[in-house]
């Protein structure tokens, strides 16, 4: 249901408020699904194992996270822009650095977003995926990081569910060939269905802003 009011986000009892591209709404609230898949436990493996190493940092370590925090920046879901913790900050870099196969970091490293992807280009079908970009190769230490939905209606032209589906070699070169990994993780492209992917530059524990393109199983 739409409403008109100050900004709200989040749940009370049974009611759910939130916001998509049409403005603000109440829905039912609803039990957030936990399938504890492999790839969910890896995460939540990966997120015990920052916690459990934050600890053992020394204070002047967490005092470099904690700086780092201040430079970076979030939005929340009614749109405010707040910073992060010294933890916060140590888990968004280190979970970047276990995505790509990346040793975790102890010490803060100096802020440093890297340059978006300029162009991404699909191929796709049921039997083949790859992903194109430029600039190609990638510079030193560089990789492109490549997330996908699932199969959705060929009319859906908006998504914001992503999952992680690989990340190139250090300075690779396009394209990505990431049928496999798709299918691992998601399931064989079916003819028809429409998938968005959105990539990323990594480079040195950050990545840049995200490049989104979509494109219809042929």
């Amino acid at each position: 249901m739409k409403y008109l009011g100050a900004p709200q986000s989040g749940s009370q009892a049974n009611t759910t408020a939130s916001r998509n591209r049409n403005g603000q709404y109440y829905r039912n609230r609803s039990i957030p699904v936990n399938p504890s898949s492999i790839y969910q436990q890896a995460v939540r493996s990966r997120m015990q194992q920052n916690a459990d190493a934050w600890k053992l940092l020394t204070s002047t370590q967490r005092e470099g996270w904690a700086a780092l925090g201040y430079q970076m920046s979030r939005t929340d879901g009614l749109g405010q822009t707040y910073d992060l913790t010294g933890f916060q900050a140590y888990c968004s870099v280190n979970l970047n650095q276990l995505n790509v196969g990346n040793s975790v970091l102890s010490d803060a490293p100096l802020f440093s977003i890297p340059a978006p992807i300029l162009t991404l280009t699909v191929t796709l079908t049921s039997a083949a995926f790859s992903i194109a970009w430029t600039p190609t190769p990638m510079g030193a230490g560089e990789r492109i990081m490549i997330f996908a939905s699932g199969m959705v209606s060929a009319g859906r032209a908006f998504n914001a569910d992503y999952k992680f589906i690989a990340a190139s070699a250090a300075a690779g070169a396009s394209p990505l060939v990431i049928l496999s990994a798709y299918q691992a993780r998601i399931g064989t492209p079916v003819t028809g269905a429409r998938i968005f992917v959105s990539a990323q530059r990594y480079s040195g524990g950050f990545v840049s802003t995200p490049i989104q393109v979509s494109q219809v199983v042929a």
